[in-house]
């Protein structure tokens, strides 16, 4: 069964170049020209992945990337006209997989499409369901993370690196291991975009971030969770 790939743009000349070359790709594609019809789409065909422009009218696309966070895991791109740093972080704050600016390259994006439907979230083995340390909990299967009995609501690739951490917990894990494990090998390179998401996960987890208890650093090795 072929993947379905959501695409979001009030442009159609965009919708139409994407539908053909994903089509031709061997992709199932569902169009939405506004973020609000996207929405609706991304809800009823369950997408497996969503192409998503940024400037649309009325609700946007850093709008529809926060609300489509709050009911799904699908792996999200930004397709944008502008691809500034300030841009890319705020896309990654709101959950985002990536960042594409345009115009794109074909191979390139259909090579991006490809490496994140691989690292997909996928169901953890049965073993592995649960992590309890009292203050502390971590349920694999529904994805869900608890610190003081307070849920904490975690992005997808936040969830994903704070998973292998808890996996290894109290083994350091090196940088290099950490990006690969939590985001595949494509971004095996990928340390300062680690840096940052260790930041996020510090400042929703923690109770002072700038004094760590759960997740502290090796100075120029990694990272280690902390049990009690």
């Amino acid at each position: 069964m072929s993947d379905t790939v959501l695409i979001v743009d009030d442009d159609e000349t965009t919708l139409r170049v994407l539908e053909l070359l994903l089509a031709r790709a061997g992709y199932e594609v569902v169009r939405a020209g506004s973020a609000e019809d996207g929405l609706r789409k991304a809800y009823r065909f369950q997408p497996d992945i969503v192409l998503l422009d940024v400037n649309m009218p009325q609700m946007d696309g850093w709008e529809m990337c926060h609300r489509l966070r709050e009911m799904s895991d699908v792996p999200i791109l930004f397709l944008a006209a502008s691809a500034s740093s300030e841009d890319v972080v705020r896309g990654l704050e709101l959950g985002a997989d990536d960042f594409i600016a345009k115009p794109f390259d074909p191979q390139e994006l259909l090579a991006r499409i490809k490496a994140h439907l691989r690292r997909a979230p996928r169901s953890a083995p049965s073993e592995e369901l649960a992590f309890d340390d009292g203050d502390f909990r971590v349920n694999f299967l529904n994805r869900e993370v608890y610190v003081r009995d307070q849920l904490c609501h975690l992005t997808p690739k936040e969830f994903n690196l704070l998973g292998i951490l808890v996996r290894n917990a109290g083994r350091v894990v090196a940088r290099e291991d950490l990006v690969r494990q939590a985001w595949g090998e494509e971004y095996g390179d990928a340390i300062d975009s680690l840096k940052l998401y260790i930041h996020y996960l510090r400042r929703k987890l923690e109770i002072d971030p700038n004094h760590p208890s759960y997740i502290v650093t090796s100075r120029g090795v990694g990272y280690r969770f902390m049990t009690r």
